[in-house]
């Protein structure tokens, strides 16, 4: 067995935030390294995922993902590295792929991890373009919203891991792709580098209903929506007759201790005879090999460009999750936390 430290830091649910999440909201522990249990294997975090869906985990409250309980490990998507096994599966040095705690170390049962091989693609694309949010823009555009070419697809949230492959997508679609970011930096990667039609910086932009009318004249034939709030009135309001509405995320909303009054949007969709879906991509679960294979295939012979926003350092993790209600990150925010052993 590779030499472990005494001790295995993990980051708890200090209490459960009102409003935005501060620093307060995790606490740092330090506990003994665990060891595998028959079945399980101990697995040493090399990268850790943070994503806005965990804002809702912090809430006592019924959603698609089960809240954690304050004063217990929070969990996350983790790509790690087998230390000691005690499953048949894996051994020591493999790296592996499943969701496991804010922590070091984590023993896990071997039937929950997957194995990923290192030498296909960086490993940390296991929890960005490849992995779940790579998962969530394939089965979201091309099974929820079903584009065709010639259509205009909007993307809020489009700099981001999951907008950024939808936009990619919508392009080798051959749709017109106009995409919602929030910095210059951010719109320029849409369009010089990922080959989007349009990009509009919705914090610079007073009217965010005229940009959209200049960025996609024959209107929106698809919505895919990771933000929600004014963003997604304006795209509503261009919407086409039999618009598709796929509602992946509402990141401007989860903060919200009040939520605005509504839906008054719906109108709309008389009119236009466009329908709204909302998606879980675990929903897709039998399909995931499917989506993965493809996905890096298409990353691998450049057609998805993809980057990532990597925080060095398990004890910034907390820092990494604040950091993307405030758009800080540019594609898949990770956490670095280890290296892989030589």
């Amino acid at each position: 067995m590779t030499d472990l430290p005494e001790t295995n830091r993990q980051y708890h649910l200090a209490k459960r935030p009102t409003g935005e999440p501060d620093m307060d909201t995790f606490e740092l522990v330090e506990a003994d390294v665990p060891e595998p249990d028959a079945n399980e294997v101990l697995v040493k975090t090399l990268y850790l995922s943070v994503d806005p869906y965990m804002r809702g985990r912090m809430r006592d409250a019924e959603s698609y993902a089960e809240p954690w309980d304050v004063g217990e490990p929070m969990q996350a998507g983790v790509v790690g590295e087998v230390v000691a096994s005690n499953h048949a599966a894996f051994g020591e040095g493999d790296v592996v792929v499943g969701n496991l705690d804010w922590a070091e170390y984590t023993a896990a049962d071997g039937g929950e991890l997957t194995a990923i091989d290192p030498d296909v693609a960086p490993v940390s694309t296991a929890l960005g373009v490849v992995g779940m949010p790579g998962r969530t823009a394939y089965f979201g555009l091309l099974d929820v919203a079903g584009p065709k070419p010639g259509d205009t697809v909007v993307v809020s949230g489009a700099a981001g891991a999951v907008g950024s492959v939808v936009g990619q997508l919508a392009r080798e679609a051959g749709c017109r792709v106009v995409g919602f970011a929030g910095s210059d930096t951010k719109t320029e990667w849409l369009t010089d580098e990922l080959g989007f039609d349009a990009a509009i910086n919705y914090k610079t932009t007073d009217d965010l209903s005229a940009a959209l009318a200049d960025a996609a004249p024959d209107g929106v034939d698809v919505y895919f929506d990771n933000v929600g709030g004014p963003i997604t009135d304006a795209v509503f309001n261009q919407l086409n007759v039999d618009a598709r509405v796929a509602v992946c995320g509402q990141i401007s909303q989860y903060n919200a201790i009040e939520l605005p009054t509504g839906p008054r949007k719906l109108g709309t969709l008389i009119q236009k005879r466009a329908s709204v879906e909302g998606f879980l991509v675990s929903d897709f679960q039998p399909r995931f090999e499917e989506a993965t294979t493809r996905l890096a295939g298409w990353v691998a012979d450049g057609t998805i460009q993809y980057r990532e926003t990597v925080t060095e350092g398990f004890e910034n993790a907390p820092d990494a999750f604040l950091g993307l209600f405030e758009g800080e990150n540019i594609g898949k925010q990770l956490v670095k936390v280890a290296e892989r052993s030589e």
